[in-house]
C-alpha cells in the first residue's frame, strides 16, 4: 500500500498540495501520517484519503533510561525515535511503499529523526521513497549520504539537487513537483480582485528569519508595494499560504495591509484551501512570493512571477523553467538596500509578454512530466 509519512499539516498549504496532488497523480488508495491531523480534517484531505496520526509519544521511566543509555552507547537516537514514533511505525508492513512528503525536510533541523524513521521503515521490509525533494548540497554529510543510498527512489523536483543526488543514489528522477499537478478551484473574486491586473504578493515569516539585515525583507515589500501604487494602475492582493502557530503569512502580509489600506487598492485574501488559493493566484497579472508553492501556482496557470527564495529549490525550479534562475530569483540572505525587490520586480513587470509566452509555450509538457511519477511508483510496485 501506499502510505505518506513525515507530512506536518496541510495548514502548510504547499504540503496540502504535494499530498492532494500525489492523490491525483498516483489514483490509488493512500494513507497518510500527519503529525497534526486535525488540520487535515480542517481542509478535508479525509475526503481523499485515509488520515491517520503520526503521533509523537513522550517517553518516560525505564523507556527513557534504556533510550539515553543506547545514546551514550552508540551516539546514535534510533531507539529514541522508536519509541517517539511507534504510531507511525507499528502501521508499516513489509511491501508498503512509503512515500517521505516534507519536499525539503533535509533542509531544516530534524533531519536525525527523519533518518531514523528511514532506517526503521526500511528494517520493516517497506520501500522508502523521497518524493519531489530539494536538498542543499553543502548539507550533505556522511550520516545524510547513508540514508540517501537506502531510498528505493528519489524524485528531485529540480536539476540543481537531481545533478548530485544521482552521484549518490542511482534511483534519482528528475520531474517537476507535484504540485503542478493541483487543481484549482476558481472562488468569486472580492471587490477590488481584478481579474487580469491585480498583483498577488506572498510573504513569510520564515524569509524573514533568513534575511541578512534585520528588517530589510518587510522594508523592501514596502518599497515593491509603493512602486506598484506609484507606477502602475493595478491593484494589489496579499496571500497567505501557511498558517502555522508562529510560521503564519498572515502576521506579516496584515502589517502591510494596515500600512497601505488607505490606497484602496489592496486586498488582503483570507486562508483558503490550496486550489483555492491557486484560483486566486491564476487570475493574478504578476505574482510575487516567498512560498515554494504559491509561486508553483503562479508558474502552472503562466503567472509572471518573482521569486523570493531562500534555499537551492527556488533557484532549480526557476532554472529548469527559463533556463536560467537570475532576473526570476532574489534570495532573501542578498537584500541589501530596500529597494533590491522593486528593482528585481521591474524587470519582470518590463518583460511581461516575453515571459508570459515562454510560459504558455513550455508549461503545459513541463507539468505534464509530473505524471510520470506513477511510472516509477508503478515499477517499484511490480506493476510495470
Amino acid at each position: 500500500m501506499i502510505k505518506l509519512y513525515y507530512h506536518g499539516s496541510s495548514e502548510n498549504h504547499g504540503c496540502e498540495a504535494i499530498i492532494r496532488s500525489t492523490n491525483k497523480i498516483l489514483n490509488t488508495d493512500i494513507k497518510v501520517f500527519s503529525m497534526k491531523p486535525e488540520g487535515d480534517y480542517k481542509y478535508n484531505i479525509n475526503d481523499i484519503m485515509k488520515v491517520c496520526e503520526d503521533k509523537v509519544e513522550d517517553i518516560t521511566g525505564i523507556k527513557r533510561v534504556f533510550a539515553s543509555i543506547y545514546y551514550k552507547l552508540t551516539n546514535k537516537t534510533l531507539y529514541y525515535t522508536a519509541i517517539r514514533r511507534k504510531g507511525l511505525l507499528e502501521n508499516i508492513e513489509s511491501g508498503d511503499i512509503c512515500l517521505s512528503v516534507g519536499g525539503d525536510n533535509y533542509c531544516y533541523v530534524g533531519q536525525e529523526t527523519l533518518m531514523d524513521i528511514n532506517t526503521l521503515i526500511r528494517k520493516k521490509g517497506a520501500k522508502t521513497v523521497l518524493w519531489g525533494c530539494s536538498i542543499e548540497e553543502s548539507m550533505i554529510n556522511d550520516d545524510l549520504k547513508k540514508d540517501l543510498t537506502g531510498y528505493s527512489l528519489i524524485v528531485a523536483r529540480e536539476s540543481l539537487s537531481y545533478n548530485f543526488l544521482k552521484t549518490i543514489n542511482k534511483n534519482t528522477v528528475l520531474l517537476p513537483d507535484p504540485a503542478f499537478q493541483l487543481d484549482k478551484v476558481e472562488l468569486p473574486l472580492p471587490e477590488k480582485f481584478i481579474e487580469g491586473n491585480t498583483i498577488g504578493i506572498n510573504v513569510s515569516p520564515l524569509i524573514i528569519g533568513c534575511e541578512n539585515s534585520n528588517g530589510i525583507t518587510i522594508k523592501n515589500y514596502k518599497k515593491l508595494i509603493e512602486w506598484i501604487l506609484e507606477n502602475t494602475d493595478c491593484n494589489i492582493v496579499l496571500i497567505p499560504h501557511v498558517v502555522i502557530d508562529n510560521n503564519d503569512d498572515r502576521e506579516p502580509l496584515k502589517l502591510l495591509y494596515d500600512m497601505y489600506k488607505y490606497s484602496n487598492r489592496i486586498i488582503l485574501i483570507g486562508d483558503h484551501n490550496c486550489e483555492e488559493i491557486k484560483g486566486y493566484i491564476s487570475r493574478c497579472r504578476f505574482f510575487i512570493g516567498a512560498r515554494t508553492h504559491a509561486t508553483i501556482a503562479a508558474y502552472s496557470t503562466k503567472v509572471p512571477t518573482l521569486v523570493v527564495g531562500y534555499s537551492v529549490k527556488a533557484k532549480g525550479i526557476a532554472q529548469d523553467i527559463f533556463g536560467a534562475y537570475d532576473n526570476y530569483v532574489v534570495p532573501v540572505q542578498n537584500l541589501k538596500d530596500e529597494n533590491d525587490l522593486s528593482n528585481s520586480f521591474k524587470w519582470i513587470y518590463d518583460n511581461e509578454l516575453k515571459i508570459k509566452n515562454h510560459l504558455e509555450e513550455m508549461m503545459d509538457d513541463y507539468k505534464s512530466k509530473s505524471l510520470l511519477m506513477k511510472n516509477e511508483i508503478d515499477k517499484l510496485d511490480g506493476r510495470d
